[in-house]
């Protein structure tokens, strides 16, 4: 199967960029959607970590990485790993879609740090035709999320690439050693990190961030927060904006592009996507209701008062 990155020299091959991450606000961490042409096909080294999701019919595919040979079927949802430096030959008998995901050695770095595996333990190996349900489901959203015309917060992004580092490395051991800590927030600190989100919901939020307010590592963080609220980081901040979102629309005192911004999306159509599908109502829908609820309640005693008083100077 081919790796995940476009080469600058296929050898006989060729590959088409379907989607691309980029312009979406991923750090540290990106994905395409690929389409790969039979032929040989040669991946270069290069300083980030590297993984083809395949996608879609079975291929038969030959490669060599590490001077092994392998040549296999490969199958919806089979992936290759192939960590920073190292290089890869593939020879695919007829044409797939990848999904190719890149993570940077810095990003990797800094999550398998805050794991505090062993030296023995951490890092990310080389895995050819891998197979793990956990991993395809992370893989899946990624693609969803490529494949969206309304990008989500790039919060969520970071943290399905966040969970992919901690299952590459040692098949989940890193969530393991998280069971014998604190399985919960304390009351302080989760009203800290609520506070915050709440004041920041215009601004771009990190889990670095978050995760530093709590003073826990990021994965750590993830785990104790979706105990403690019942839900993911980013799903929280995603409800919490359409929350506040609605009752901006339904004051109808901004537009609705004004209004996705003062609440943290990045465009008004952002905003209509987590709306719909959060109150399966959209932006204009809540804005019309609005408009007809101050309709129906007729003019206000403000407004009522002004015309009893300028009644008489109209005479």
């Amino acid at each position: 199967m081919n790796a995940v990155t476009p080469l600058p020299m296929p050898l006989s091959g060729s590959r088409v960029n379907l989607r691309s991450s980029s312009g979406r606000g991923w750090n540290g961490f990106g994905a395409a959607l690929l389409g790969i042409s039979a032929g040989m096909h040669r991946i270069p080294a290069m300083p980030h970590h590297r993984v083809g999701v395949h996608v879609g019919p079975p291929v038969m595919a030959r490669c060599m990485c590490e001077q092994r040979r392998y040549a296999r079927v490969q199958a919806h949802g089979d992936a290759d790993v192939i960590p920073a430096g190292l290089e890869g030959q593939w020879a695919d008998e007829s044409d797939c879609t990848i999904l190719s995901i890149w993570i940077s050695e810095s990003f990797t770095r800094k999550t398998l740090e805050q794991l505090e595996l062993k030296s023995g333990i951490a890092g990310i190996r080389p895995q050819l035709q891998m197979r793990d349900p956990r991993f395809q489901h992370l893989a899946w959203a990624l693609q969803a999320e490529l494949e969206a015309g309304d990008a989500s917060d790039p919060l969520f992004a970071e943290s399905l690439c966040t969970a992919m580092v901690v299952r590459l490395a040692g098949n989940g051991a890193g969530i393991a050693t998280l069971e014998g800590r604190r399985r919960t927030l304390a009351p302080r600190t989760a009203t800290s990190v609520i506070d915050f989100i709440e004041s920041n919901l215009d601004q771009r939020l990190t889990l670095d961030e978050l995760a530093a307010l709590a003073q826990l590592s990021v994965p750590h963080f993830k785990v104790l927060f979706r105990e403690t609220l019942g839900m993911p980081v980013h799903r929280y901040v995603v409800q919490r904006r359409v929350e506040r979102a609605k009752a901006l629309l339904l004051q109808g005192k901004l537009s609705t592009s004004q209004v996705a911004l003062e609440t943290g999306f990045s465009h008004q159509s952002h905003m209509a996507h987590w709306m719909n599908r959060l109150l399966g109502l959209t932006p204009r829908e809540i804005a019309k209701d609005a408009r007809q609820t101050l309709q129906l309640a007729g003019p206000t005693p403000a407004s009522t008062a002004n015309a009893t008083h300028k009644e008489p100077l109209s005479r």
